[in-house]
């Protein structure tokens, strides 16, 4: 199945998408790579879900990712007396450390670690912003506040913390528990929630062995202040704008969407940007104008996938909200300015012989005018440093791993497929033409580009670049 867009569709599974039938229709309306979002789906039904995927990806025989989305830590308030409470601007409210209920003076803080960590001038995010409020003076076990935009405020609403960096892990005894359940189904990427620092990233990348690939999301602004070294050590990155846009002022969050995109980019990562990209399709059959454009724009960016949430999890349209994210999609990519882009941000490869063999088949590509880059690769890194240059060709990744297939379904205009590693050059670049025609890539008469390492199977090796003429001998053999 070949796909006619190079961006990559995220679809989040939730109760509108809930049978084998509607995930097959997701999966042949565009999706690429279905999120489990372990917030809401307990660990128990995460294989009864994976092997509902693994039955599409056998049928359709094409490799489907799979991303397990870590719910991260929730820090939230206690319980008021009365259920509720108004708090009025301008009044003074107490966060501390005594568990008896709430009123309109105080309330119960369960996480002592952030009365320790809060300083004067630190910003007190309640509800998803629906409540502000900055801290005036910090004691033991109690911190004093003044209300900067009032309302109601009730039972276990969520706390965001924007100015205050916490001593805590990125992952609870929860995720602990999800992450080995999402590595013993067999998920191709786990992502990360509330990334603070690259040691949250290293952690979970140690726990996983190699086993599924990490995808840090960024929502917290403190995650921003070292953003390099988090992209460095991640596999993937997640611009996770919905806590982005409560954390900090709703106006940067587009700027730092680009400033994510084109680090992830610059560094080889995959990129997924995320968070109410179609979310008026939650209810209606198509988009606004403004979302439209969001999509757009991110794709213009050059991120290697846009992701829907609600839309395909919980929404009346989850279908059609796929299918209008392809459309977008599609038509971005036939547009002479999105390539324009993409030129323009493309950066200078490393001084590896992987990046020089990359650079050297991006100028071939557009000497030549080719239309496919058959590139063989055991760990997909040789894909990857492809795709970061962003050639205007299909690349085809050929891998006799069927995990490398799998996780590469995320990554920017790739195409996998599962096979047996070549015997030899001749045979490497004969399957290579037989496979562009057969996937529809090439036809009898044009040229492809094939990548590969020499010797075959040796993870990183990649060392050498051929032109192979597609001949009516390969698609005798189709």
């Amino acid at each position: 199945m070949k796909r006619a867009r190079r961006t990559k569709i995220v679809a989040t599974l939730g109760p509108a998408s809930d049978t084998p039938e509607m995930i097959t229709k997701l999966f042949h309306a565009g999706a690429d790579v279905f999120r489990l979002n372990m917030s809401h789906l307990p660990k128990e039904k995460l294989p009864e879900k994976v092997e509902v995927i693994r039955t599409i990806e056998r049928e359709a025989k094409r490799p489907i990712a799979i991303l397990v989305d870590l719910q991260g830590p929730k820090l939230r308030v206690g319980a008021f007396a009365e259920g509720s409470a108004h708090l009025e601007r301008g009044a003074s409210f107490v966060l501390d450390s005594d568990p008896t209920p709430g009123d309109v003076d105080r309330v119960y803080l369960p996480h002592p670690e952030i009365l320790a960590a809060v300083e004067p001038g630190h910003a007190v995010i309640i509800d998803d912003g629906k409540l502000r409020l900055h801290v005036v003076e910090v004691s033991e076990g109690r911190v004093v506040t003044r209300v900067d935009v009032g309302g109601r405020i009730s039972n276990r609403k969520g706390v965001s913390l924007p100015h205050t960096v916490l001593p805590v892990p990125a992952m609870t005894d929860k995720d602990r528990a999800d992450l080995e359940a999402g590595l013993n189904a067999g998920a191709d990427w786990i992502a990360v929630s509330f990334v603070q620092r690259p040691e949250d990233i290293a952690e979970v990348k140690e726990i996983a062995a190699g086993r599924a690939l990490i995808m840090a999301k960024i929502e917290k602004p403190q995650a921003l202040t070292r953003l390099d070294e988090i992209i460095e050590v991640s596999d993937g990155i997640m611009v996770a704008r919905g806590d982005l846009g409560v954390e900090m002022p709703l106006e940067q969050v587009p700027g730092v969407q680009k400033r994510i995109t084109r680090g992830a980019r610059r560094l080889g990562k995959p990129v997924v940007v995320a968070t109410q990209m179609l979310e008026s399709m939650i209810t209606a059959p198509v988009p606004t104008r403004a979302e439209v454009s969001d999509v757009a724009t991110a794709v213009y960016e050059g991120a290697d996938a846009v992701m829907l949430s609600a839309e395909s999890a919980a929404g009346a349209y989850p279908v059609e909200a796929i299918q209008m994210m392809s459309r977008i999609a599609e038509q971005v990519e036939r547009d002479a300015l999105y390539w324009t882009i993409l030129t323009a941000q493309r950066s200078e490869p490393e001084a590896t012989d992987p990046d020089a063999i990359a650079a050297a088949t991006h100028q071939i590509v557009e000497a030549l005018n080719l239309r496919a880059v058959m590139a063989w690769t055991s760990s997909g890194s040789t894909v990857q440093r492809l795709a970061r240059s962003r050639p205007n060709a299909s690349i085809i990744a050929l891998t006799p791993k069927r995990e490398t297939a799998r996780r590469l379904a995320m990554v920017w205009g790739t195409h996998p497929i599962v096979t047996k590693d070549a015997s030899d050059v001749d045979d490497m670049a004969f399957r290579a033409a037989k496979f562009a025609i057969r996937e529809e890539f090439a036809a009898v008469g044009d040229q492809v580009i094939v990548v590969a390492g020499v010797p075959f199977g040796t993870p990183g090796a990649t060392n050498m670049v051929r032109i192979a003429h597609v001949t009516r001998e390969h698609a005798a053999q189709v």
